[in-house]
């Protein structure tokens, strides 16, 4: 019968290698609540984003495992992959609306009765872009149509005479 012979080299102790990965997620997560928030700051002018509670835990502080924190560092990945898809599709429907108020400067007759709100251009406020017949019915059997902005919030004015 033969004897294994063990070799004296060191092995490396796993503490080591879980503390650098750990340092790795930590920053991953890190980088990726960064990200979330520059992006949260990005859509509020636009409506905000989607509020997502986080999934709570009710096992009170404690050092999270490696698999806990590529859980967190997904999830958190996830919410960012989101946010930015969000973004960009409103970014995407804003710039379509500019497009579209240009072409109703341009020619108003071809968009009676349109309307698009400042909010929907990207610019605060309450006012709204409409195309109306200039001069009511005359204007409107004669073709000539025109395109206004409203100046502003109606209630506003209703809500400081109530106070």
């Amino acid at each position: 019968m033969e004897l294994l012979e063990h070799s004296a080299a060191p092995l490396i102790a796993p503490e080591t290698d879980e503390r650098a990965a750990r340092r790795s997620l930590r920053g991953q997560i890190d980088k990726l609540e960064r990200e979330l928030a520059e992006a949260f700051v990005t859509a509020y002018p636009m409506g905000g984003l989607e509020h997502v509670e986080p999934a709570r835990s009710h096992a009170g502080p404690r050092l999270l495992g490696l698999g806990e924190l590529e859980r967190v560092r997904d999830e958190l990945a996830a919410r960012v992959r989101a946010a930015r898809a969000s973004i960009a599709e409103r970014a995407d429907l804003q710039a379509a609306n500019r497009v579209r108020l240009e072409k109703m400067l341009l020619d108003p007759g071809r968009y009676r009765f349109v309307r698009i709100a400042s909010r929907d251009i990207g610019e605060p406020g309450c006012g709204e872009w409409f195309v109306r017949p200039r001069l009511g019915l005359i204007g409107m059997l004669m073709g000539w149509w025109e395109v206004k902005l409203s100046s502003g919030c109606p209630l506003a004015g209703a809500a400081r005479a109530l106070i």
